[in-house]
């Protein structure tokens, strides 16, 4: 049997070469019902029917025949070197749930990629994290989106400086782009869901650790273009444990136990928000999305399915300066 650890680390370690071209992706992705659904599934532990749980989420939102002979991609949040039972990422349980269930849904391909925020060794994160062992038995490809070969892609929303951004070639190759999010407070966003966890497909060769040029041109800004740039199919966020307090690394563990899957960004985190206690019209990035028309965030605007927000609503520790946002 192949080796995969071996092959992770000679590809993770490859020549990089920076191209610029290709074409834009239009923001018309985001063209959804006037009432997009977002599914919330309670779920005790990482070691429930997780498969199951997923699937009957695809189910219920109709969204079962969306990956039969196309190549998918899923984007965990895979911020820093921790231990698998931190909250700080995507639990691995998680995120090869969301393997098998979308290969029994007949993928032509699953693979898994990221771009680490913090730390330059994407194998120390993966080995660390519990990932990278998880994805070897598996059997999933991962791919270090920080050192890919990059095309560049129109802003399609300016709410930044950046006129272009660059964008992994493997992720523009995908036919469905998945976010594997993790669901927790953020310092400077104020909440960091299915959205936030985009800014790990900007390759750390362009945006530097922790995608500084990002940072420099705002947290809230960034998290709208690239999503509208890039433009996500499905969002899956891991609230089976939570953050709270001083995230999106140093908070500490707020068990929730939900899974929030829906198609629509802005739809889903507005519903983790409620989940989470605070105000979506008072999240800045939220704010933003909604004045593109990226999707809706308010509540009457959301279709849930499952089990409703109020029910499993949990009420997480924010820092001070973010008191505002809470509902």
């Amino acid at each position: 049997m192949t080796n995969h650890r071996i092959t992770r680390r000679t590809f993770l370690k490859a020549g990089v070469a920076v191209t610029v071209g290709g074409t834009a992706v239009g923001v018309g992705r985001y063209v959804h019902a006037a009432r997009p659904q977002v599914d919330v599934r309670k779920v005790g532990s990482y070691e429930a029917d997780l498969v199951g749980e997923l699937h009957s989420s695809l189910t219920r939102l109709g969204l079962t025949g969306m990956f039969a002979g196309r190549r998918v991609v899923l984007k965990p949040n895979l911020v820093e070197t921790a231990p698998i039972d931190a909250p700080i990422n995507t639990n691995p349980a998680v995120v090869v749930a969301a393997a098998e269930v979308i290969r029994r849904l007949d993928a032509r391909e699953v693979f898994v990629a990221e771009g680490a925020g913090h730390r330059r060794d994407t194998e120390l994160v993966l080995d660390q994290s519990g990932l990278g062992d998880a994805l070897d038995a598996a059997e999933l490809r991962f791919v270090d989106l920080n050192i890919q070969q990059v095309v560049a892609r129109p802003n399609l929303t300016g709410e930044t400086t950046l006129k272009t951004l660059y964008l992994p070639v493997p992720l523009t190759e995908a036919d469905v782009i998945v976010s594997v999010a993790k669901m927790k407070t953020h310092h400077w966003a104020g909440a960091t869901l299915s959205m936030k966890n985009l800014f790990g497909v900007m390759p750390g060769i362009v945006y530097g650790w922790p995608k500084n040029r990002l940072h420099l041109v705002g947290v809230p800004e960034s998290i709208v273009d690239i999503v509208a740039t890039v433009g996500p199919h499905l969002a899956i966020v891991d609230g089976i444990v939570g953050m709270e307090g001083d995230g999106p690394i140093m908070g500490t563990p707020k068990p929730t136990g939900v899974l929030v899957v829906g198609t629509n960004f802005p739809a889903v985190d507005a519903t983790c928000c409620r989940i989470m206690k605070l105000e979506p019209t008072r999240v800045p990035y939220l704010q933003m999305a909604a004045k593109h028309r990226l999707g809706p965030i308010g509540e009457r605007a959301i279709c849930q399915t499952g089990v409703a927000p109020a029910e499993v609503c949990r009420d997480y520790h924010l820092l001070d300066h973010l008191a505002d946002l809470k509902a």
